[in-house]
């Protein structure tokens, strides 16, 4: 192998392993992350998506068979998929609620985001994230078996495929420091459309007999969380490990919306 292969292999294998503990709660022993790792990390987001909302369908499948009710099904499900990830991602929810919402500048924006209290913006965020996946998911128990694990694992995987948007190359870190600063701009473009074919695609077999409902419900929920990213960006000037974890949860909420329809 030459160096230049043995480089490409340590940037794929920290990418993965720098993905696992940023998007799951697999344990991956520390290791310094680097730019490149990050790229590929956010270029495959949508992958470890689509591993949690495997698991959250197969879960669902599962207490269905076993005629558990269809609300406890799905609030098992989706504290499920929450555990998965560590709840990682709603607390970066909460904290960019709680500093866009405190209308002030953009330094007192981002000191409010390193703050581990939760303000009434934040609680509000994490009802919305929680309680919106439990009813959709809840809404897609009458499908077969392959479209309801179609409908999770394009759900989850289009939240973290919001991600990868917004880590593409043009978007800056908010900070010099931190998992923003390491991933900002790392992601081609045409990584992240060859992504979102990958999850439309997927989302194709969501719903029996109109398979254009899941790529829309998909290309919606990038369009709102883009949008969003827009405003946070225009507010503190960037992306953080906080505004990336407020658009994974807003991106899967919609997500399913759309799918569950």
């Amino acid at each position: 192998m030459t160096a230049a292969h043995r480089v490409v292999t340590t940037d794929i294998a920290d990418g993965v392993r720098l993905g696992l503990s940023t998007f799951t709660v697999v344990p991956v022993p520390a290791r310094t992350a680097t730019r490149s790792a990050a790229r590929v990390a956010m270029a495959t987001a949508a992958a470890y998506g689509i591993l949690i909302g495997g698991v959250v369908g197969a879960l669902a499948i599962g207490l269905r068979a076993a005629h558990a009710p269809g609300l406890l099904t799905a609030a098992v499900c989706v504290g499920a998929g929450t555990l998965a990830s560590r709840g990682l991602h709603l607390d970066g929810l909460a904290d960019t609620v709680d500093a866009l919402g405190s209308y002030r500048d953009r330094e007192r924006a981002l000191a409010i985001m390193r703050t581990p209290e939760v303000g009434p913006f934040g609680v509000v965020a994490i009802v919305f994230a929680l309680l919106v996946p439990v009813v959709a998911i809840d809404g897609s128990l009458g499908r077969p078996w392959w479209a309801l694990l179609a409908t999770t694992a394009a759900g989850y995987g289009a939240g973290r495929l919001a991600a990868t948007w917004e880590c593409r190359v043009g978007v800056p870190p908010a900070r010099p420091d931190g998992l923003g600063a390491l991933v900002a701009g790392t992601v081609p473009v045409a990584a992240a459309v060859i992504a979102t074919v990958v999850i439309g695609a997927l989302a194709a077999a969501a719903v029996p007999h109109r398979a254009w409902q899941g790529p829309v419900a998909v290309l919606v929920a990038l369009a709102v969380t883009g949008t969003f990213g827009v405003h946070v960006r225009r507010r503190v000037g960037g992306i953080t490990g906080d505004t990336l974890g407020a658009c994974v949860e807003i991106g899967t909420a919609l997500a399913l919306i759309g799918l569950a329809w």
